[in-house]
């Protein structure tokens, strides 16, 4: 690649997947070259692609090959680095993202995990709640479950791995952090990671268009909030 950006891979897996491979580390930087690509990419309407992917460092181009020839890897590898020969600014793509206000309830019933999280960390309740609200951060993918996003880096005071014995379930909106990120689980299911707080917000709702509430490239900003405006909230969304 040309200019400051630095440069990407592609490789084959399979033969209906290529794999464009951006980094080896999960940070800010590489998170967004990687939705910057995948927006160009879906912008791009590149004939038998069926699905683009973008994850922590890499973008997974899903396409159906064409018996006739009209698309094949060889004319897909080419597509792609002539649509994102000049796609990937991470400036505009920082400039177009997206801000949303998430309101979280921490501790107590709604975040049965903060006392241990703080005790590990070595640091009071308070302080686990300031440092994971005090600044935004950013939604490198969506996984596990519809709309649940993966959010951080955070700071690394929080550094904290998975519990060693997951959740059967946890309820919808519940938020929790692991390996300085967090992920909010959009309804409920079993879960690994440290819950901190809950959110009232819908994370997915098959009716809206679009379904989730986050995309890649969006930043998150937690809102704390006491019970009572958390149950206002989870009213008002009901």
């Amino acid at each position: 690649m040309a200019g400051h950006t630095p440069e990407w891979v592609m490789v084959p897996q399979g033969d209906r997947t290529l794999l464009l491979i951006f980094g080896d580390q999960i940070d800010v930087s590489t998170g967004r070259r990687c939705a910057a690509a995948a927006a160009a990419l879906r912008a791009a309407r590149l004939p038998g692609v069926t699905d683009i992917v973008p994850s922590f460092t890499q973008v997974a181009l899903h396409y159906r090959p064409d018996p006739s020839g009209a698309c094949n890897s060889e004319l897909l590898a080419a597509a792609i680095r002539k649509t994102l020969a000049s796609a990937l600014d991470e400036t505009a793509q920082a400039d177009r993202a997206r801000t949303i206000e998430i309101p979280v309830c921490y501790g107590g019933e709604y975040g049965p995990d903060l006392p241990d999280v703080a005790r590990h960390c070595g640091l009071a309740p308070e302080e686990v709640i300031h440092l994971h609200s005090d600044q935004p951060a950013y939604v490198f993918m969506l996984g596990f479950a519809p709309g649940a996003p993966y959010i951080g880096v955070h700071d690394k005071r929080l550094t904290i791995g998975r519990r060693a014995t997951p959740r059967a379930a946890l309820p919808a909106g519940s938020v929790a952090i692991a390996n300085l990120q967090t992920i909010i689980y959009p309804n409920a299911s079993p879960g690994g990671w440290h819950v901190i707080g809950a959110t009232p917000a819908v994370l997915f709702d098959p009716a809206n268009e679009p379904p989730t509430l986050f995309a890649p490239g969006d930043t998150v900003k937690f809102v704390p909030i006491d019970p009572v405006e958390f149950q206002a909230l989870k009213d008002r969304h009901a």
